[in-house]
């Protein structure tokens, strides 16, 4: 039984956090090893549940304190067939891990929802590639592809399904159809390069309005993720209709560039204060960006900073 599905209640309005960097924070403070930054075989690990609870557990609990909604993500940016295959998994193991990780998810639903602070499962799905490198899938390859993963989704308690990290339309839109046809609400989040285009060499702009002309506006909102700010503040022109569709952001702790970044051998965490003011100044100037967290770097510090710096920004 699905809980919010058919009625997202960060769509009403109100701030609602999520997580930071999931596999960042794993691998580069907590000595995890994540081969492939595979977060999702933790699951089936029962220290690696402990890892993945006190992780988690850090973010609920500050929204808790903040009386604020959360968007609680499955730890399956990897979890999709290609990936999946190079740690041993086959379609049927895979789709059953998918799964899995969404009961996991669920059960810290049970634990940390409290009346006014509504707890929003969201499937998370990664690209097929690397995140930081265009793909060159077309849309009927990429609907196909991942129809795999939004299929398991679909049959679980998830309330919606989210493609982080995207850096081509072709799978951002092929994601989106996918999501439509299992009747699954879906959010795509793009990511961009520091001077504000994907991969790709699109606009952001470009992007988001190329994805909902192909979709008929099927995704429910849209996202950046994967960037510091400083990447896509010049890219967000107020006054244009196209920037009302993205809800939310998940910022980079690191103003270094992608390549920078998958060459670090150490995590950069940035100025948690900065990042803070950032995303107040983008919360003022663009409300309907309601959704708050990280992304590499970040972590439950960088968030309760966010918090405290938006939430006057949000009651003005």
């Amino acid at each position: 039984m699905t809980k919010y599905r058919s009625r997202l209640p960060q769509l009403e309005g109100g701030t609602f956090l999520t997580d930071g960097g999931l596999e960042t924070t794993l691998l580069f403070q907590r000595g995890i090893d994540l081969p492939l930054f595979a977060s999702f075989p933790l699951v089936d690990d029962e220290q690696g549940r402990q890892e993945l609870t006190e992780y988690y557990e850090a973010y609920l609990a500050i929204a808790s304190e903040k009386g604020l909604g959360f968007i609680l993500d499955t730890p399956t940016w990897r979890a999709n067939p290609d990936w999946a295959a190079q740690l041993g998994y086959d379609l049927e193991d895979l789709a059953a891990i998918n799964r899995r990780s969404v009961a996991y998810v669920a059960s810290l639903r049970e634990l940390w929802e409290r009346p006014g602070r509504p707890i929003v499962l969201n499937g998370v799905l990664g690209p097929r590639g690397d995140g930081y490198k265009a793909g060159a899938m077309t849309v009927d390859e990429a609907q196909s592809y991942h129809a795999f993963q939004i299929g398991a989704f679909a049959g679980s308690e998830i309330d919606m399904v989210s493609a982080i990290t995207m850096n081509n339309v072709e799978e951002a839109i092929g994601i989106a159809r996918a999501a439509s046809g299992a009747a699954l609400p879906c959010v795509i989040s793009f990511t961009v390069e520091t001077d504000g285009r994907l991969a790709s060499g699109m606009a952001l702009r470009e992007a988001v309005e190329e994805t909902d002309r192909q979709t008929g506006g099927t995704p429910v909102y849209y996202m950046v993720n994967c960037a510091h700010p400083t990447h896509f503040e010049d890219a967000l022109n107020r006054g244009e209709r196209w920037i009302e569709r993205i809800g939310g952001v998940r910022a980079n702790a690191s103003t270094k560039s992608h390549a920078e970044l998958d060459d670090a051998t150490e995590i950069d965490i940035g100025d948690p204060a900065d990042l803070a003011r950032r995303y107040s100044d983008l919360r003022r100037s663009y409300p309907t960006m309601r959704v708050l967290g990280g992304c590499c770097g970040t972590d439950h510090r960088h968030v309760n900073a966010i918090c405290e710096a938006c939430l006057p920004v949000a009651a003005e």
